[in-house]
């Protein structure tokens, strides 16, 4: 079945970050771990490492027995990514990337609860360790991202491959016509 965020996360990379390749699901012996979407822009030597997490209802969803857990799994994911990323693409410019489209804050379950305060224990694990930032896509910033998706969407009359990509396309072409529709009154009931 295909996966949306992780659709939308290579979209991203390819037509806003102007990557070459896209891997979606890589699996990495080495460090026995997957990473959901890698993005190469060979032009500007950048990788993007990214993981996608999250649901519309209750955001980021790890637990282990029970217990909200996002700080531990997401700092182990991001530690084999970064430790993939530094054995193979040594050389070039490394971005990191939690996308999650609902990261909920402060809740009246308490602290374990609160999504927000465990991306903020993920960005310390990672710093303290290897001295690099994840850059985290949630709330307001995923919006901008689809925004932008959406403007590059209605500025190209190409038939873009990506599923998700020509939707945003029909939305934007489609709105575009029925304004024009309307504002002349020929619209249809």
């Amino acid at each position: 079945m295909i996966n949306v965020g992780e659709e939308l996360v290579a979209s991203y990379f390819q037509y806003i970050r102007g990557c070459d390749f896209i891997q979606k699901h890589l699996y990495t012996d080495d460090t026995h771990g997957e990473i959901d979407v890698v993005g190469i822009n060979l032009k500007e030597n950048k990788l993007y490492i990214a993981e996608v997490a999250g649901t519309f209802t209750t955001g980021l969803q790890y637990a282990k027995k029970g217990r909200p857990n996002y700080a531990q799994k997401l700092t182990e994911k991001f530690s084999r990514d970064i430790e993939y990323a530094k054995k193979y693409f040594a050389g070039y410019d490394r971005h990191f990337m939690l996308w999650s489209p609902l990261v909920k804050g402060g809740s009246n379950r308490g602290l374990a609860y609160d999504q927000l305060d465990h991306i903020k224990n993920i960005d310390l694990n990672i710093r303290s360790k290897y001295k690099v930032k994840i850059e985290f896509v949630v709330n307001e910033r995923f919006l901008s991202c689809l925004n932008e998706m959406h403007a590059f969407a209605k500025s190209t009359h190409d038939d873009l491959e990506c599923p998700v990509m020509r939707v945003f396309q029909f939305e934007e072409w489609l709105t575009k016509h029925v304004s024009k529709r309307t504002a002349i009154g020929l619209a249809t009931r």
